[in-house]
């Protein structure tokens, strides 16, 4: 969420910049100002009717013992109607506040100076690329027909158990499965985050703490019995650790990583590119979150990015990186670097992680600050990617390295997953 304080003293700036999104942020803002203008000036009336009340009561006192009822009384009337008058200012600056809040959740978080304009997909920047995109067979086959052709995934019948979206993994692909959420921990606990195990449910507090709501609450499965979310990835319950909290700036930086299951309705996504595991509704994924100061957010996102990069190469999978343009750019993030990984038997690049600063956007909204050298509370900045995500991966791991005798497994993974071919 903006900063009220940034929006009063960088409005002009705010708009220009949020012209990248595409978006025209001009009456917004501007409506932002008017309510806060409204806010602020309903609580200095409150206070100047709660003061003169304050005041009056302790004269009131001071004539009751003085002897001088008459006076008392006329002065208890004109409180009475101080007391009103200060029930419906209070009332008047809940709605203000209320209307103040909902219209900042609308409003999308500002584009880092580097990411480019743009509508849409086709306009995100390459940035990196790296690998060989392998040679196959005439006769290789996308990963729908090799889970099938290896018995590995059944898509059928997690059609019947749950519905499309929901794939059940068998012999050497559950292993696979196990062996690629083992893997990518073990990364990122050498790489110095702290594995931690989260709910998979969360609260409303904690969906609007991320950002998820209201922006993608039709995308999120909602438990209406008990008013719980399933999560879209670990980052919500992840981050939310830090809602309400007050650092030091000792301890930056924070870096945990988790493995969960996420979930998600993707409503509206149909067709041949959603198909076997490239969109799913039920999938595993290892997330690192990160919590820093503002001063080295940047850096740490580059080293995020570095991170991210060491696993692919192990993996000997061919990949591409990119910054996302203001069209494509999440709500919530600053700026964000997607990786894609070639599937050859596709002929199509498959997104398979982003890596995002947040800046102060999460924090404002989590109350996550720190306290600075002189004592003086600000906000922290929030990151975090997918390290990885496995659907994808999955599919780039059997696509790309399948062969006449069956799929090769990378190197790196066969320790993990205890064989070397899935035929």
């Amino acid at each position: 969420m903006l900063q009220l304080q940034a929006i009063r003293e960088h409005k002009d700036q705010i708009i220009s910049a949020l012209k990248k999104r595409n978006i025209d942020g001009s009456a917004l803002l501007e409506d932002v100002l008017v309510l806060d203008e409204k806010r602020r000036t309903t609580q200095t009336h409150l206070d100047s009717v709660l003061a003169e009340s304050n005041s009056l009561s302790k004269e009131i006192g001071i004539l009751y013992k003085s002897g001088k009822a008459q006076e008392a009384n006329r002065l208890k009337e004109k409180t009475a109607s101080l007391k009103e008058e200060s029930k419906q200012l209070a009332e008047d600056l809940n709605n203000a506040a209320e209307a103040l809040q909902t219209l900042l959740y609308t409003i999308p978080n500002v584009p880092h100076e580097s990411v480019p304009a743009g509508n849409t997909e086709e306009d995100n920047e390459e940035v990196f690329r790296e690998g060989n995109i392998p040679t196959l067979e005439k006769e290789a086959l996308p990963h729908w027909e090799l889970a099938k052709k290896y018995d590995i995934i059944d898509f059928e019948l997690g059609v019947k158990i749950a519905g499309a979206g929901f794939p059940v993994y068998k012999g050497k692909g559950a292993r696979l499965q196990r062996a690629l959420i083992a893997y990518f921990l073990d990364k990122n606990t050498e790489a110095g985050y702290t594995e931690i195990q989260v709910p998979h449910l969360v609260n409303e507090l904690s969906g609007y703490g991320t950002g998820q709501l209201p922006d993608k609450e039709g995308q999120m499965y909602h438990i209406t019995a008990d008013d719980l979310y399933l999560i879209p990835t670990a980052e919500v319950p992840v981050t939310n650790i830090f809602r309400d909290v007050i650092l030091n700036e000792t301890d930056f930086p924070i870096c945990y990583t988790g493995y969960t299951p996420c979930f998600r309705r993707e409503a509206g996504s149909y067709g041949a590119h959603v198909r076997g595991l490239n969109r799913l509704h039920q999938f595993d994924k290892v997330e690192i979150v990160r919590v820093e100061h503002p001063s080295n957010s940047y850096y740490a996102l580059d080293g995020m990015v570095e991170h991210v990069k060491t696993i692919l190469r192990e993996l000997n999978l061919p990949y591409r990186i990119l910054r996302l343009c203001g069209g494509d750019l999440g709500f919530t993030a600053a700026l964000t670097y997607d990786f894609e990984v070639f599937s050859t038997a596709q002929d199509r690049w498959l997104e398979i992680s982003s890596v995002s600063n947040f800046e102060t956007y999460q924090a404002n909204r989590l109350k996550l600050r720190y306290k600075d050298e002189n004592g003086k509370s600000q906000l922290a900045h929030t990151l975090n990617g997918s390290a990885l995500a496995l659907p994808r991966v999955l599919a780039g791991i059997l696509e790309n390295c399948q062969t006449p005798s069956g799929i090769k497994i990378p190197e790196v993974l066969v320790s993990y997953c205890g064989f070397e071919m899935i035929d």
